[in-house]
């Protein structure tokens, strides 16, 4: 890693942290500029931060550390009070007005782009979930000050204390909810640093401007407890997740872009969470109910984020008359939104499926446009962990196993590690299935309900995957008040 350069020479080499070292090309050594940042991360090679994006990062992560240089002498109620101001400022028709304008206008660039919209526009539905987010936090408690775990001696005491965790960064793309819902973390004492992409970048900047900057200076909370990262660029995020000062990264968006931040941030030795590759699983046993698992799949595929259906398998000899319960699931998912379907057949497992679906073109709505495809394709066995990412018509893939033991090797083998459902009505197989998975969400029905404020009444702030392993100390559902860390008090008595 090389930052501050002044010069870059082609044939000059750049070491990632692993070690693998990376030449410097003449295009690449052609668009440095002195000041510019170089780095070389194992997957994506080379990659460079020009000065400004680095400075923008670098002023965000600045006003937040002063921030928790003073956090400490904020009480509870000043921060309950921030939220209060927050949920009032959202509910007013006037700011809201101004924000669904400057709203609007970045929807209309974005579809003017290419680019899907469906998690950029605001709504009334998700303006109410974000006061009710910045309410519910008002009346959480916070773990900072709390008394987690006494241990008592002959003559003195051994208090764990919560604690305030440090600067929380948050990487995330079109969703301007989020900017709202992860202010969260500073329920329990911590600053937070924003940077939103290019699609939602104005409203985010409105959102700050007319709810939370002022909600900030009527509670008295500092300068700076929440920064926004002014920068529409990729090379922005990376910086951010580069600066040692964080003390959790946390990157929400699409697998790719997700996987090379956590890699970035991991490089510098910074503890991540991210949230980006999902794609469930639901496992139909041999017992399992078929209105049930019909039910299942359809409530999965309602739409597309990381807890859709994603691959499903089907075990044992009713496979057969399974396949047509989940075909059936599908064009009720599709017909739901006005589309086809779209279906993946691991190979051997041709038979299971009508033959016309190989041979029928049908229009497919991904987030990139549309295409025509064959409605049904055929996929290899070593990649059921695809992620499928459409837009408006659900696409799953399709594949028999043996065994429930098989349709597990094959979940942790292949899957994310996100979310496992099996339909079953063999208690000892639902056992089983929880011994075995390596997963952190389990469930007996639809996958949808691997989501935080379904499940726990909390506003989500990601939902991690045990794929590049488990989180310690933490669920995997990350909220506002999981966002803390543990100091340990001696007390003479």
């Amino acid at each position: 890693m090389a930052s501050a350069l002044k010069t870059l020479r082609p044939g000059s080499i750049v070491l990632a942290p692993d070690g693998t070292a990376f030449p410097v090309d003449a295009a690449f050594a052609s668009a440095f500029r002195p000041g510019d940042r170089v780095i070389a991360d194992p997957d994506a090679g080379l990659l460079r931060i020009p000065a400004e994006d680095a400075a923008a990062a670098a002023d965000a992560v600045d006003r937040a550390v002063g921030a928790f240089e003073q956090m400490g002498s904020v009480d509870d109620d000043s921060v309950a009070t921030f939220y209060e101001h927050g949920a009032r400022g959202l509910a007013d028709d006037e700011v809201w007005w101004e924000i669904a304008a400057v709203n609007a206008t970045d929807v209309e660039g974005a579809r003017a782009r290419g680019r899907s919209t469906t998690r950029l526009a605001v709504s009334d539905d998700m303006r109410g979930k974000m006061i009710e987010g910045m309410r519910g936090w008002a009346r959480t408690p916070s773990r900072r000050g709390a008394l987690l775990e006494t241990v008592c001696h002959h003559g003195f005491r051994v208090e764990m204390v919560g604690a305030a965790l440090g600067v929380v960064a948050f990487v995330f793309e079109g969703r301007p909810n989020v900017l709202a819902d992860a202010c969260g973390v500073l329920r329990g004492g911590n600053t937070v640093v924003f940077r939103i992409g290019s699609d939602a970048l104005a409203t985010a900047r409105s959102i700050m401007r007319l709810a939370i900057d002022p909600a900030l200076a009527a509670s008295g909370l500092p300068p700076g407890t929440v920064s926004l990262v002014d920068s529409a660029a990729h090379s922005a995020g990376w910086a951010l997740f580069l600066d040692q000062r964080l003390s959790l990264a946390v990157a929400r968006g699409s697998g790719q872009t997700v996987a090379l931040l956590g890699s970035l941030a991991r490089g510098a030795g910074t503890p991540v969470s991210l949230h980006g590759t999902g794609g469930a699983w639901i496992v139909a046993s041999e017992t399992a109910n078929g209105d049930h698992l019909k039910e299942s799949v359809v409530r999965s595929l309602d739409r597309k984020v990381c807890n859709t259906l994603n691959t499903c398998c089907l075990v044992g000899n009713r496979a057969p008359a399974h396949t047509g319960l989940v075909l059936e699931a599908l064009l009720e998912a599709g017909n739901a939104r006005g589309q086809a379907f779209k279906l993946h057949v691991a190979a051997g497992d041709e038979d299971l499926v009508p033959k016309e679906l190989f041979q029928r073109e049908v229009r497919i709505v991904r987030p990139q446009g549309s295409v025509v495809e064959k409605q049904a394709e055929v996929i290899s066995r070593d990649e059921l962990g695809i992620e499928w990412e459409w837009e408006e018509t659900p696409e799953i893939t399709l594949v028999h196993v043996d065994s429930l033991d098989e349709a597990v090797d094959l979940f942790n083998a292949q899957s994310p590690r996100l979310v496992g459902t099996l339909v079953s009505e063999d208690p000892s197989e639902h056992r089983r299935f929880y011994r075995t998975l390596n997963a952190p969400f389990v469930g007996d029905g639809h996958t949808r309900w691997v989501d935080g404020q379904f499940a726990l009444n909390k506003p989500e702030l990601g939902l991690s995957n045990w794929e590049h392993g488990r989180l310690f100390a933490r669920g995997a559902v990350l909220t506002g008040d999981s966002v803390y860390t543990v100091r340990t008090r001696y007390i003479s008595e």
